[in-house]
């Protein structure tokens, strides 16, 4: 997160503190993922996915490997032809291997999809409860620690990360 962005934050922060009393906390979201049995119950469905695709790739990287210390051993005493035609499939193979890699794990691959996918319900239903319980103790702010917003020092009074885990359980 940029300077300026902070710097502005701690701005308004302090220009409203001189007008009205903040109250301010703050969470941390991978506590609450961690404690959470929905968001345990998600990451092991993802982590099957990963593990899944990690099998096929271990398994067309050692396809590759063979067919490659196979041509390096009988280079030398293939045609011409037979040569050409084996380089072609080994780039073949090594092109199929970095297309699986980006489908799957690339930026807009299917990993991040079934992330999106499995875990977006889950943070829906964390970001109403932290919204809730803020309202009903009229918090004026709650940060996340766990993100881009560092802080420095934050007294463990505004720490309502255990009240947000309390009350996801009791929801359940």
């Amino acid at each position: 997160m940029s300077k300026s962005f902070l710097t502005l934050i701690a701005l308004f922060v302090f220009s409203f503190s001189i007008s009205a009393q903040l109250k301010i906390a703050y969470v941390d979201s991978d506590t609450i993922l961690k404690e959470y049995p929905d968001a345990q119950d998600a990451q092991k469905k993802i982590d099957g996915f990963v593990a899944e695709w990690q099998e096929q790739l271990t398994k067309l990287d050692r396809e590759f490997k063979a067919k490659y210390d196979d041509y390096e051993k009988r280079k030398l005493i293939m045609s011409e032809q037979k040569r050409v035609e084996t380089e072609k499939e080994l780039v073949r193979l090594e092109d199929n291997i970095a297309k699986f890699r980006q489908e799957k794990f690339g930026a807009n691959g299917e990993l991040f999809k079934k992330q999106e996918e499995i875990m977006k319900p889950i943070q829906n239903k964390i970001f109403n409860i932290i919204k809730e319980y803020s309202q009903k103790e009229g918090l004026d702010f709650v940060f996340d620690r766990s993100g881009d917003i560092l802080f420095l020092f934050a007294k463990e009074e505004y720490d309502i990360t255990s009240k947000i885990i309390e009350k996801i359980k009791a929801n359940q």
